[in-house]
């Protein structure tokens, strides 16, 4: 276990775990803000995305009340990405993640859940700040990362290719 508050469970993704990234990897819902709906998941692609070793992201399951219902990973940011951002040698930690059971949006859960895990990164790897970087166009979840105290930093141009069209996104910090 990586983490628990609460409800709130955060552990390693596991082999087992594969069936339900397809799952929720397949659902236009969840794909219109992450991977895009041109870009479906099956258990093949899964498992080479998932369990790729890459020692750089821990890879996890997010549960609420014993159940998962989404996928959180988290990475220290490398030099060339600090460089890039105008980040001097601090200790930066990046993140990404999704709520994979729709039921469970707006329910306050990924605003539990970022704020749970940006904890975690300050007090247990020693992170002097965590940053993401959603699309400009996905309002709700920068919503969720404001209410969490992430501030918007810059304006990323045509940073992500998403559904065949380069997107906006917003460099975001913590604190």
């Amino acid at each position: 276990m990586i983490f628990e508050n609460g409800r709130l469970a955060v552990r390693v993704l596991e082999e087992r775990d594969l069936k339900l990234m397809t799952k929720w990897l397949s659902d236009n819902a969840v794909l219109e803000y992450y991977e895009g709906r041109d870009n479906p998941f099956d258990e093949k692609k899964a498992e080479q995305v998932f369990l790729e070793v890459n020692d750089e992201e821990t890879k996890c399951i997010v549960e609420y009340m014993n159940k998962p219902i989404g996928y959180i990973q988290f990475y220290k940011v490398d030099e060339k990405t600090r460089m890039k951002y105008g980040y001097s040698d601090e200790n930066i930690y990046g993140i990404d993640q999704f709520i994979g059971e729709t039921d469970y949006w707006g329910q306050g859960i990924g605003t539990l859940l970022v704020k749970s895990m940006t904890a975690f990164l300050l007090h247990n790897k020693g992170a002097q700040k965590v940053i993401m970087d959603p699309q400009t166009r996905n309002e709700r979840a920068i919503r969720c990362y404001e209410k969490c105290g992430f501030k918007k930093v810059t304006k990323l141009h045509a940073h992500e290719l998403h559904e065949g069209i380069y997107q906006d996104c917003w460099l975001m910090e913590y604190p």
